[in-house]
């Protein structure tokens, strides 16, 4: 019975992601994809709080005696009795008229659709103000611009493109929303993120790591933990890699919360979004917006148990040019500050800073960090000295988006068993899945078998002795200390020899039998 319930959960999910791709097509129009998906997003999560907030009142109403209480058909003004309370537990609050039910059943016959939707949307955004959950709320809805010329260029044209937009997320079938099985609108917003990532090529990988990747730095960060206390990613994009945590160890084991810090704004308000839409609360995330390298915004709150990252790769920061950051606690005890150009360990040294002493980091690293020279040389000396590096994987090529390299995955902890660094080869560990590859289940299984088990496996793991490390230099490639399997073929020369001495009689045997074929022929010409 399970098993055929699965298949409809699954069959489910494949029609409604179907059917969301259809709308973010069908409407795009002359809209950039990219664009585009700040509207399907938006209203995605315009229609997600709207019920969120129903289910939410109607519960607590139909525990007190009122069976039939429908939050949405009360009038604004009876409405606005709950206003404050709701506020405090839920971090904002939308009254009957503007919720997205009822907003949408009138769509079409409001010819200032554009101007309701604004209002509606700046007083979601206004509910919070003076509140605990006002930061979290600030400007969520900026990329959701219902006026833009590029939904249309009259107000009529962009109010009949967001009747459509409206009808169509409207439409989707996002079952009941507590029946939680499917998590079918956090799932939704990361199948679309997936999608918009693919096809926007280089921009889209920027901001999104594919969830099988997020899930492997997520599994590495908490192996054998049940709960952690705070979770951080410095470079935090749209939050996939924070909301996996919520997946493998439940959003109520993340006791203290999700922390992390987004540089672009756009992508910082996705983040929000993508927490509200998983059902993490105003009051148990901490999303902030700024250069976490130069300006990084939760002195308050570290060190974290667990933190994960993709940061960008080999990106400009300001290094040695700003005299300041050699005395920054993050950056000052590896005596030596990540070069201008790239600043790949500068990310690596904020996240051991702001480690725990009994927390995992797992960062996704772009692969030069692991043998280049002068100053990353030396932030690696420290790194090694100083214990910290329990282990180096290296990733398949083509994993993300918008590049093709093969990315390696560095885990640091402060508080090793041992003095020796694993290093696991994982660079064959995946599946070939429409333009990309993937790391399959069965893959990340290998992968964590090899890195909790922490032994040698020929050709896949090597367990090796810092000092090891010291003598080569410090270089931490993968290929150094783990041996490929040789493909080439076992030659016996002895045989190979025989089987050439072999042809070479057999040739000069049909030599002579063509010279007698050619001197017969010749013959009978004569």
């Amino acid at each position: 019975m399970t098993n055929n319930n699965n298949t409809t959960k699954e069959q489910e999910r494949a029609e409604l992601h179907r059917a969301i791709w259809q709308i973010a097509n069908d409407l795009r129009g002359s809209v950039d994809g990219w664009d585009f998906k700040q509207y399907v997003l938006g209203m995605l999560f315009y229609r997600f709080i709207s019920e969120n907030l129903t289910s939410y009142i109607n519960e607590d109403e139909r525990r007190s005696g009122s069976k039939e209480f429908d939050y949405a058909k009360l009038t604004d003004k009876k409405a606005e009795f709950g206003r404050v309370d709701t506020v405090k537990e839920k971090g904002f609050y939308i009254l009957p008229s503007e919720l997205f039910v009822n907003v949408c059943s009138k769509a079409r016959q409001d010819a200032n659709l554009n101007e309701t939707l604004a209002k509606v949307l700046r007083n979601i955004e206004k509910s919070a103000k003076g509140s605990d959950s006002e930061d979290d709320l600030k400007g969520l809805f900026d990329d959701l611009d219902v006026n833009s010329s590029k939904l249309g260029n009259t107000v009529e044209k962009r109010n009949q493109k967001l009747v459509k937009l409206l009808e169509a997320i409207g439409d989707l079938r996002l079952g009941n929303y507590y029946d939680n099985t499917i998590d079918a609108f956090g799932d939704a917003y990361e199948f679309l993120m997936t999608m918009y990532a693919s096809n926007a090529g280089k921009s889209g990988g920027e901001f999104f790591t594919p969830q099988e990747v997020s899930e492997l730095l997520a599994c590495l960060a908490t192996v054998g933990k049940k709960e952690v206390n705070k979770v951080y990613d410095p470079a935090c994009g749209s939050g996939s890699l924070l909301l996996k945590f919520a997946k493998i160890l439940g959003k109520e084991n993340v006791r203290m919360g999700f922390f992390g810090q987004e540089i672009n704004l756009t992508t910082y308000n996705l983040c929000r979004i993508n927490m509200f839409l998983h059902d993490i609360n105003y009051n148990h995330f901490d999303v902030a917006h700024g250069d976490t390298l130069t300006d990084p915004k939760h002195w308050d709150d570290e060190p974290f148990d667990a933190i994960v990252s993709n940061p960008p790769y080999s990106i400009k920061w300001e290094g040695d040019s700003n005299t300041l950051l050699i005395n920054d606690p993050r950056f000052s005890p590896a005596g030596v500050l990540a070069p201008k150009s790239k600043a790949d360990l500068a990310f690596t040294m904020h996240m051991l800073s702001w480690l725990s002493t009994s927390g995992t980091a797992a960062i996704v690293e772009f692969p030069g960090v692991l043998y280049r020279g002068g100053a990353e040389q030396k932030i690696r000396k420290y790194l090694v000295d100083n214990n910290y590096i329990d282990t180096v994987i290296q990733l398949p090529p083509d994993l993300f988006f918008g590049t093709t390299i093969a990315t390696c995955i560095i885990v640091l902890k402060k508080s090793k068993k041992d003095n020796k660094t694993l290093f696991i080869d994982a660079s064959a560990e995946f599946v070939r899945g429409g333009n990309k590859n993937k790391l399959t289940e069965e893959n990340r299984a290998k992968i964590m078998e090899a890195f909790t088990k922490r032994a040698d496996k020929a050709h896949f793991a090597k367990l090796v002795s810092n000092k090891t490390i010291e003598e080569d230099d410090y270089n931490i490639t993968v290929s150094s200390y783990v041996l490929q399997k040789d493909t080439r073929e076992v030659v016996d020369i002895k045989k190979l020899n025989a089987e050439i001495k072999g042809i070479v009689a057999r040739q000069n045997e049909l030599r002579t039998a063509i010279d007698e074929i050619v001197a017969d022929i010749e013959g009978s010409h004569d």
